[in-house]
C-alpha cells in the first residue's frame, strides 16, 4: 500500500522524534512510501490507556460532544451492568423449574442443608428426595455424620440460599444463580481491563451470558460453577495487581528534558513494589476455589507462576538487565506468601464447622484409630483432618466406575458428550408426530460459541508464541489451568460440566479473535501493525467488513443459545423438535 508524501513525512518525523535512527534499507523503502511502525511510548507499554469511541459514532447518532463524553465515562460500569441485568433475568427466570432434585443436587443440596444447620454433613437416608420436594419441614436432619468427598465452602454457599428461601429447589439454586450472574459482571470488567476496551469487555460478558453450559450450571446446585466464580475473581484480582504494579514502576522511572519517560536499569531492578492487596485478595479467592473442589489447587499453581512472570515482564520493560534475578530478589517471596500460604489458611478455616462441632465424619480419628501415631504432637483436629483428606484423595483417584455421561477431556471443546441432568417424557402430545413431548436439562455449551472457541484458542496460542502478547498468554493460562489437569486422570470418571471452570477464558479467547477480525480503529497505535494510515479508505473498508463479519458471528451465537433454550431450561417441547436439537449422536 502506498501513502501520500505528507503522510510519509509525518511517519519519518515521528520515528526521528522517538530517537530512532533508520537503517539504510529503511531509508530506501521510504522512497516507495514505506511508513515505519511507530514505537509505543514506554509509559503506554507499562500502563496502556483505554480506547475511546471515535467521534464518527456520536456524529451519526447526533449526540453532542459533552453528552458523548459523559456516556463514555458511564459506559465503563453502565455497559457491564446492563449485560449483567440481562444475564440475571435469564438465570432467575423460573429458577425453581424443574421442580425436582436434578443430577448431583441430590448430594449437595442435602449436605448444604445439614451443614448450615448443624455444622457438618449428615448421612441422609435413601429415597428421601421425594419427601423433601413434597414437604421439606417433615424431613429431619440426620445427626449421624456423612462421608463427603468435597470441601465445605461450596456447600456453605448453597446452604446460605437455603437459609434465605427454604429447603426447596429455588433455595438451593439461588446462590449459584447469584454467582453465575455476578461472574458475568466480573468478566465484563476483566475483559475491559484486559483489552483496554469497554466494548470488548461487554462483548466477553455477553458471550458468557449466552453460553449454555454456564447458564445451566448457574441454575443447578452443583459446586463447579462456584469454583469458576472464585477462579475468575482471582484472575481479576491478579490483572488489577498487574496494572498497579506496572503503574508504580512507570511513576518511579525518570523523565528526560523533553518529558519522555526513559527506562532505568537500577530502578527497574531495585524498586520494591510495596503492599499489593489485590494479590492477597487473589490468594483468598484461590483458597476459596480450592476449598470448594480440589481442582482449584491446579489453578493456584498456574496463576502463581503467571503473576511472577508478569513481574518479570514489567521489570524488563522498565529497563532491568537481569529481570529474573530482580524478581527473585524483590518479588518472589512476597508473591508466594500472598498466594500459597493465604490459600492454605483459607482452606483450613473453611473446615471450621467440622472442627468445632466435634461430630463430623473422621472428626475423632486422631483420638481413636490414630492415637498411636508419631505425629501426636499435632492437634487432634489437624491430624484427623489430614487423615480425612488422604481418604478423600484415594476415593477421587480410584473413582473409575463407568457412567452413562462420562467423557474424555479431549472431547470437551467440541462438546462430544454433554450431561443430561433431567429428562422426562409426556404422553398425549398432539404437536408431535410421535405423540410425545420431552423435557430435558442438558449441560452443554452453546455449540457455535464452543466450536468458534476452538479456532479462537489456536489464534490465542499463536498470538502468545509469535507476538508475545501477554493477554493471549493469560487467557491460555486460564484455559490450561482448568482443562489440562484432567488429562492426568483419564481413568477417572469425569464429565463435560467440569469445563465450566474455564468457560470465561473461552469467552475471552473468542472476544480476542472477534476483536482481531474487526481490526484496530482509525488513529489507534495498533493500526500501524496493519500498515494502514489514519483515514485510509482501504483500511476503513476492511474494518467495516470485519465489523460485519464479527457481528454476524455474535448474532449466530445468540440465535444458537435461543434455539437450545428448551434444553437448558427443561421446557417441554414436541419430541420431534427435541430430536432436531440432537446435532450429534453422542448427545442423546
Amino acid at each position: 500500500m502506498t501513502s501520500t508524501a505528507p503522510e510519509t513525512q509525518r511517519g519519518q518525523d515521528a520515528g526521528d522524534a522517538l530517537g530512532e535512527q533508520p537503517t539504510s534499507w529503511q531509508r530506501r523503502l521510504r522512497r516507495f512510501g514505506h511508513v515505519p511502525r511507530p514505537e509505543t511510548p514506554l509509559r503506554d507499554r507499562l500502563d496502556p490507556p483505554y480506547t475511546r469511541p471515535g467521534r464518527q459514532v456520536w456524529s451519526v447518532l447526533a449526540i453532542p460532544p459533552h453528552v458523548a463524553d459523559r456516556l463514555v465515562r458511564w459506559s465503563g460500569w453502565g455497559g457491564p451492568l446492563l449485560i449483567t441485568l440481562v444475564a440475571g433475568l435469564l438465570r432467575f427466570w423460573k429458577l425453581d423449574r424443574p421442580h425436582a432434585v436434578i443430577f448431583d443436587e441430590t448430594y449437595y443440596a442435602k449436605d448444604a442443608w445439614a451443614l448450615v444447620n448443624q455444622g457438618y454433613e449428615g448421612s441422609w437416608p435413601k429415597d428421601v428426595d421425594k419427601l423433601i420436594l413434597k414437604d421439606p419441614s417433615s424431613v429431619p436432619i440426620p445427626t449421624d455424620p456423612g462421608y463427603v468427598v468435597h470441601p465445605p465452602v461450596g456447600k456453605w454457599i448453597i446452604g446460605f440460599g437455603e437459609q434465605l428461601f427454604g429447603f426447596t429447589p429455588f433455595g438451593w439454586r439461588f446462590m449459584v444463580a447469584v454467582l453465575g450472574t455476578v461472574s458475568v459482571l466480573l468478566l465484563c470488567r476483566i475483559g475491559r481491563r484486559l483489552f483496554r476496551s469497554t466494548f470488548l469487555g461487554c462483548l466477553a460478558g455477553l458471550l458468557l451470558a449466552v453460553d449454555g453450559l454456564h447458564f445451566v450450571m448457574s441454575r443447578t446446585a452443583l459446586l463447579d460453577l462456584i469454583v469458576m466464580f472464585f477462579v475468575l475473581a482471582a484472575f481479576g484480582c491478579l490483572v488489577v495487581d498487574r496494572d498497579r504494579a506496572r503503574r508504580r514502576l512507570a511513576d518511579a522511572l525518570p523523565v528526560d528534558a523533553e518529558g519522555v519517560l526513559r527506562p532505568d536499569a537500577r530502578i527497574a531492578e531495585t524498586l520494591r513494589l510495596g503492599w499489593r492487596p489485590w494479590r492477597l485478595g487473589a490468594g483468598v479467592m484461590l483458597g476459596l476455589a480450592f476449598a470448594t473442589k480440589w481442582n482449584g489447587l491446579y489453578v493456584l499453581a498456574a496463576f502463581g507462576l503467571m503473576t511472577v512472570l508478569w513481574d518479570v515482564g514489567a521489570r524488563r520493560t522498565a529497563g532491568a538487565v537481569k529481570p529474573y534475578m530482580a524478581v527473585l530478589r524483590r518479588d518472589l517471596v512476597p508473591a508466594f506468601v500472598s498466594t500459597v500460604p493465604v490459600a492454605i489458611v483459607t482452606y483450613v478455616v473453611s473446615w471450621t464447622g467440622w472442627i468445632v462441632t466435634d461430630k463430623g465424619y473422621y472428626r475423632n480419628w486422631a483420638a481413636t484409630e490414630g492415637k498411636n501415631s508419631s505425629w501426636n504432637w499435632l492437634p487432634d483436629w489437624l491430624r484427623s483432618l489430614w487423615h480425612y483428606e488422604n481418604q478423600v484423595y484415594d476415593f477421587h483417584v480410584g473413582l473409575t466406575s463407568g457412567h452413562t455421561y462420562e467423557s474424555n477431556p479431549w472431547s470437551w471443546l467440541v462438546l462430544g458428550r454433554p450431561v443430561s441432568y433431567f429428562y422426562e417424557e409426556q404422553a398425549g402430545c398432539k404437536e408431535s408426530t410421535t405423540g410425545k413431548c420431552a423435557s430435558e436439562v442438558l449441560a452443554i455449551g452453546t455449540p457455535l460459541l464452543w466450536w468458534l472457541a476452538c479456532f479462537a484458542l489456536a489464534y490465542v496460542v499463536w498470538r502468545w508464541l509469535f507476538r508475545r502478547d501477554w493477554r493471549a498468554g493469560a487467557i491460555a493460562c486460564g484455559v490450561a489451568a482448568g482443562w489440562v489437569p484432567w488429562f492426568f486422570y483419564q481413568e477417572r470418571t469425569i464429565f463435560l460440566f467440569y469445563a465450566v471452570v474455564f468457560v470465561p477464558f473461552l469467552c475471552l479467547a473468542v472476544t480476542m479473535l472477534l476483536g482481531a477480525i474487526v481490526g484496530p480503529a482509525a488513529g489507534q497505535g495498533a493500526r500501524a501493525e496493519l500498515g494502514l494510515t489514519s483515514g485510509d479508505p482501504t483500511g476503513e473498508r476492511r474494518r467495516t467488513l470485519g465489523a460485519i463479519a464479527a457481528g454476524v458471528l455474535v448474532l449466530l451465537i445468540v440465535w444458537n443459545f435461543i434455539y437450545f433454550w428448551p434444553l437448558y431450561t427443561g421446557t417441554s417441547i414436541p419430541e420431534d423438535l427435541w430430536r432436531d436439537r440432537m446435532w450429534l449422536d453422542t448427545w442423546v
